[in-house]
């Protein structure tokens, strides 16, 4: 474990027990905000949230409160978009692909092998780019707060795929994605749309033969116990995003909403340092305590067949092509 994630670890640690130690009187014009996320409070996203949620309580003295549920707790990442849409929920995190459908402009994260490696995206999510499309979804009603990193995506099945011709016929999850389900066509197989919080069971019934995320999967939510193979194709880097709702955003003041924009700022650095440690943790875990298998790939046939959408995406509208050419300028 790095000195970063032991860090992030003892960071929250030691908050939750002060904030069981705790109790100091909530001030009147104090604000709570309930934050939603699908993943575990083990996972390193789930710690992260907690810090977040720590440094906006520091940076604001208290008057802002931020609540942090787990595992989906009040809905699955769509179901949180629309809530918070609505104004009926204050945070929530979902990503970059089920984000594509409530603004186009996230679109452009999710364009397979746009991302060169690690470094490159988290030039693109702190730059200009990754701001103009945070700044993008206030016209639909959700304020965009900051990123998580979440490693690349890559496939896995209950057997090896090496090549594109190994996605022949296969039923293969995804989120409901446009450029999801066009990526996995242009492989070859059949794209179905499964909430995440089903495809456990989707996989072990044999609804769907397979389906991409990062490694942690295998082991959070325990996808490696029924699927037993892991292609390490990378096809995607899609970032976490976390927005509020309008109405939750309106009801702070300023110095609370740059409280609130700092530490998401440092809440992705923690997290992106964490990152890889947890993603060699998660794998050695996955082969020695579920049984997965690993498996190199050469990433040119992948990346041929996916080739026709980053035209694609440039073509949807000139705000697009032009973060397109940016986050490409940015991987030279």
């Amino acid at each position: 474990m790095t000195t970063m994630t032991r860090r992030l670890f003892g960071i929250l640690a030691a908050t939750a027990l002060t904030g069981a130690l705790s109790g100091s009187p909530v001030l009147a014009e104090s604000v709570t905000l309930k934050l939603n996320h699908n993943l575990p409070d083990i996972s390193v996203t789930g710690k992260s949230f907690e810090f977040f949620a720590k440094r906006v309580g520091e940076l604001t003295n208290g008057e802002v409160t931020i609540r942090v549920f787990h595992n989906g707790q009040l809905g699955q990442q769509r179901e949180s978009i629309e809530l918070v849409q609505q104004g009926a929920l204050d945070m929530a995190k979902s990503n970059a692909a089920e984000m594509e459908a409530f603004e186009p402009l996230f679109a452009v994260f999710n364009v397979p092998y746009i991302f060169q490696n690690a470094e490159h995206a988290k030039a693109v999510l702190k730059g200009e780019v990754g701001q103009a499309v945070l700044d993008a979804g206030a016209d639909n009603g959700l304020v965009g707060i900051g990123y998580l990193f979440e490693g690349a995506r890559s496939f896995y099945a209950s057997k090896p795929i090496l090549s594109p011709a190994d996605m022949a016929g296969l039923k293969m999850r995804v989120q409901p994605s446009p450029s999801a389900i066009r990526m996995v066509e242009l492989l070859g197989a059949q794209p179905t749309p499964i909430a995440f919080g089903e495809l456990y069971s989707a996989l072990q019934q044999g609804v769907v033969d397979g389906a991409e995320n990062s490694i942690g999967a295998l082991t959070q939510v325990r996808h490696g116990e029924v699927s037993k193979h892991y292609s390490l194709n990378e096809h995607t880097m899609v970032p976490a995003v976390y927005f509020m709702s309008t109405a939750a955003w309106d009801q702070l003041s300023d110095e609370q909403k740059a409280a609130v924009r700092q530490a998401a700022q440092e809440t992705f650095d923690l997290q992106f340092d964490a990152w890889a440690a947890e993603d060699a943790k998660e794998r050695k875990a996955a082969e020695e305590t579920l049984g997965v298998t690993f498996h190199d790939v050469d990433k040119a046939p992948f990346i041929a067949a996916t080739a026709p959408m980053i035209d694609e995406a440039k073509a949807a509208s000139p705000e697009a092509a032009a973060l397109i050419d940016q986050i490409v300028a940015l991987g030279k």
